[in-house]
């Protein structure tokens, strides 16, 4: 997920109503021409050995939408914004396929998200009504439209309820900063997700490890129903309820470190990580523990706040490099959490040392202005 500071995102729940059917008939639409617009793409290049220009796929899907009722059901602009998102795709596997970046693929129509509307298609209405097309919704306001309105986003989650997102200019009032003057450096691990440079240690959770029996369970109870019943699909429902649980909480909880750790520094070093390649070495442990997002979570919070996250080069050894004399391990093994330095003979503690290192090559790096190291004081 990507957090742009520039715009913000609202996010509401549409009411269930019997003709909240004709969005997810949209949605479904969209999901036919994405993957005509997909396979049109691999034609073309298979035929011309080259890209197709995304004004001409525009065209020709306008002359189909003209003959095809169905089609008719998305407006022309979410059109565009289905061509342009693959022209995107596509112009970034050409340029990072050596990467290990893959090109766009064809989806299944029912799991298909969204569409979106940028300038036309909808109007806000009074109170909590919104027009979409010739037809009217009620949502959820749980809060005030303020800024202009860039885009509106239909989302559909796997539990078949519909969601509007609305992305606005950030108008709001920058919050207050608090100062703190304070720089730490941030070490991620497997057993403590975070250890802290003045000593601290913050353990995740684990939500994904906490609810794994009942999740095993309603996977069960979904693969031992009939396929095509009523059955199999409420057992359906029920399993992505248990996921959705372990997203939501997750995400709370990262929130909340997010908003504790910016108002205790004001500078937070982390290590460059490369999570492919961890996700390959210890799978589903990354996946709960979910660096990535939360890295995103906390750089959108720190910006919002005017604090600093800086990151240093992945290949620097701040495991096997003492942090009281400097002197280098050359091999240092992972089940070694604990090492003594031959140098100096101080006794390092494998993530402790790894989180003073971070903080001292990131203060190097960072624009400190009256910002002084995390002392053993502070308690996450």
């Amino acid at each position: 997920m990507i957090y742009n500071t520039n715009m913000k995102t609202l996010k509401f729940k549409l009411y269930q109503s019997k003709q909240n059917k004709h969005l997810k008939r949209s949605i479904n639409a969209a999901g036919v021409i994405y993957n005509h617009c997909i396979a049109l793409h691999k034609r073309y290049y298979r035929i011309w050995g080259k890209h197709l220009n995304c004004a001409k796929l525009q065209a020709h899907i306008a002359k189909l939408r003209k003959r095809n009722p169905f089609w008719k059901l998305v407006g022309s602009q979410a059109v565009q914004d289905i061509c342009q998102r693959i022209e995107k795709a596509y112009q970034l596997f050409f340029k990072h396929h050596k990467k290990g970046v893959r090109p766009p693929y064809f989806k299944k129509v029912r799991k298909y998200k969204s569409f979106t509307l940028k300038q036309a298609g909808y109007k806000f209405l009074r109170g909590n009504r919104i027009k979409i097309g010739s037809k009217v919704y009620q949502y959820w306001n749980s809060r005030d439209i303020e800024g202009n309105v860039k885009t509106l986003t239909i989302k559909r989650t796997p539990l078949g309820e519909l969601f509007m997102v609305v992305v606005v200019d950030d108008v709001t009032r920058p919050e207050i900063r608090v100062e703190t003057s304070r720089i730490a450096g941030f070490d991620f691990g497997l057993k403590t997700f975070l250890t802290v440079s003045d000593g601290s240690k913050i353990e995740s959770p684990h939500f994904l490890k906490q609810s794994l029996n009942v999740i095993k369970k309603a996977s069960r109870q979904h693969s031992q129903k009939r396929k095509g019943s009523a059955n199999r699909e409420r057992a359906r429902l029920n399993l992505v309820r248990k996921h959705e649980d372990v997203v939501n909480r997750r995400s709370d909880w990262f929130w909340k470190l997010a908003h504790d750790l910016t108002n205790q520094f004001d500078v937070l070093c982390f290590e460059t990580l490369n999570l492919k390649g961890m996700q390959r070495l210890w799978g589903r442990k990354i996946s709960d523990l979910a660096f990535g997002e939360f890295l995103s979570i906390l750089q959108w919070v720190a910006k919002k706040k005017e604090k600093e996250v800086v990151f240093i080069d992945r290949w620097y050894p701040s495991s096997k490099t003492c942090s009281h004399c400097g002197h280098v391990l050359k091999e240092l093994d992972l089940s070694v959490r604990e090492w003594r330095c031959p140098s100096c003979q101080s006794v390092n503690g494998r993530d402790e040392n790894a989180a003073k290192n971070i903080q001292a090559v990131g203060a190097s790096t960072a624009k400190l202005g009256n910002v002084r190291q995390a002392s053993p004081a502070i308690a996450v």
